[in-house]
C-alpha cells in the first residue's frame, strides 16, 4: 500500500507534533499563529486531522502578569506513566533581552484524565522546568529509553555563539530534571548558521538499534533545514561523545518545487502501523514581510520516508502540495 496524504494536512500550523495513542486516535498540537493558547485536535486518520475540531486546553496568562503571558511556542503532547503532559515555551514579554533574544522559558502542564480534550479544567500547570541556565529555552521533547525518561531541548548559552544549542538530561519526573544537562550539539556547520546560528526543534526516533535525534537549524526562512544526530541505543545517551552528528542537512528546501524552510519536525506512524511518517512545517513562498516568526503561513505536512540498508532514515524531499 502506498501511503500518501493530502498536503498540507493543516494550514497555518507551525512546529507540528502528532502522537498516535493507544486509543487509536492521532492527536495533533502545534503553535497557533497568535501564540496565545494550546489546542488539541484528534482523528482516527492523518487526513482526518484537517477537519477535526480543535479544543483549547490552556490559555496564556493575561499580558503584563509575568511568566507565561506571551509567545506560547511549540507545544508537544506526551503520555507518560498514565498521564498526559504538554511541554511548551512561554515568555513574560514580546521584547528582546540584552542579547537581542526572545525571552521564553520552558513549562509543562499535566492532565490525569483519560481524555485530554475533555475540559481545560483537567489541565494543571506544573510550572517551569529549571535547567542549568536562566536563558532563552524552548522546543522541549521527552523520550523513554531503558526504563529512564529523558528531556531534550534547545537553549541559549551566553558563552557560546548563536541563538541555541541542544541539551539532554535524565528526568526525575515529567517536570523535573534529575541530572546535569549535557550539550549534544551547537551550530557549527554552514547549513545551520545561515543568518542565525540555530539548533532547535529536537525530535526523537528509535529504530534499528539506534536513537535518531533530528533538529532544525538556521533562520526560519528558506534557509531552515533539518539535521541529525544518532547513537546506538545501548550506549549512554548522557555522554556526548557517544553521539554522532552529520555535517549536512537531511531535509531542506526544494527550490524547484517552491517548498521552503521545512523543519521543526516530529515523527509518527501511518494507519497501517508500520510506515514511518515525517511531520514538519513548510512555506510555499519566499517573499516574507517582516519577521518570519510573525508570518502565519507555515503549514503542517506529513509524508512517509524510507530506510537505507544500514538502518538510517532517508527523508527525501518535501512533498509538493496536493492542492493550492
Amino acid at each position: 500500500m502506498t501511503v500518501r496524504y493530502e498536503n498540507p494536512v493543516i494550514i497555518q500550523r507551525a512546529d507540528p507534533y502528532i502522537y498516535k495513542h493507544t486509543d487509536g486516535y492521532y492527536y495533533f498540537v502545534a503553535s497557533v499563529p497568535a501564540y496565545n493558547l494550546i489546542e488539541l485536535r484528534r482523528a482516527k486518520t492523518i487526513d482526518g486531522l484537517a477537519h477535526a475540531m480543535p479544543r483549547t486546553i490552556w490559555r496564556k496568562h493575561d499580558s503584563g502578569t509575568g511568566a507565561q503571558s506571551e509567545l506560547i511556542w511549540a507545544p508537544e503532547l506526551h503520555y507518560t506513566d498514565g498521564k498526559w503532559y504538554v511541554y511548551y515555551a512561554a515568555s513574560h514579554t514580546t521584547a528582546f533581552d540584552e542579547n537581542g533574544m526572545f525571552q521564553q522559558r520552558m513549562f509543562v502542564i499535566e492532565c490525569d484524565a483519560e481524555d485530554p480534550m475533555e475540559t481545560e479544567e483537567n489541565w494543571v500547570e506544573k510550572g517551569q522546568i529549571e535547567t542549568h541556565l536562566d536563558s532563552f529555552a524552548l522546543d522541549a521533547t521527552s523520550f523513554e529509553l531503558n526504563d529512564k525518561l529523558y528531556y531534550v531541548w534547545a537553549q541559549k548559552d551566553p558563552e557560546i555563539k548563536g541563538n541555541s544549542n541542544l541539551y539532554i538530561a535524565e528526568m526525575e519526573n515529567p517536570w523535573t530534571l534529575k541530572t546535569a544537562p549535557v550539550m549534544l550539539s551547537k551550530p557549527e556547520f554552514d547549513w545551520e548558521t545561515k543568518i542565525f546560528w540555530v539548533n532547535e526543534g529536537p525530535a526523537i526516533l528509535k529504530r534499528n538499534g539506534k536513537v535518531f535525534l533530528t533538529f532544525s537549524g538556521s533562520a526560519t526562512d528558506e534557509n531552515y533545514a533539518m539535521g541529525m544526530l544518532w547513537i546506538e541505543d545501548d550506549k549512554d545517551v548522557l555522554d556526548a561523545a557517544n553521539w554522532h552528528k552529520l555535517d549536512h542537512p537531511v531535509f531542506q528546501s526544494d527550490m524547484e518545487n517552491g517548498l521552503y524552510g521545512p523543519g521543526h519536525n516530529s515523527f509518527t506512524v501511518a494507519e497501517d502501523g508500520e510506515t514511518d511518517l515525517l511531520v514538519y512545517h513548510v512555506r510555499n513562498y519566499l517573499d516574507i514581510k517582516g519577521d518570519p516568526l510573525y508570518d502565519p503561513n507555515r503549514h503542517t505536512m506529513v509524508q512517509p520516508f524510507e530506510w537505507d540498508d544500514e538502518g538510517f532514515p532517508v527523508f527525501g524531499k518535501p512533498q509538493p502540495f496536493t492542492f493550492n
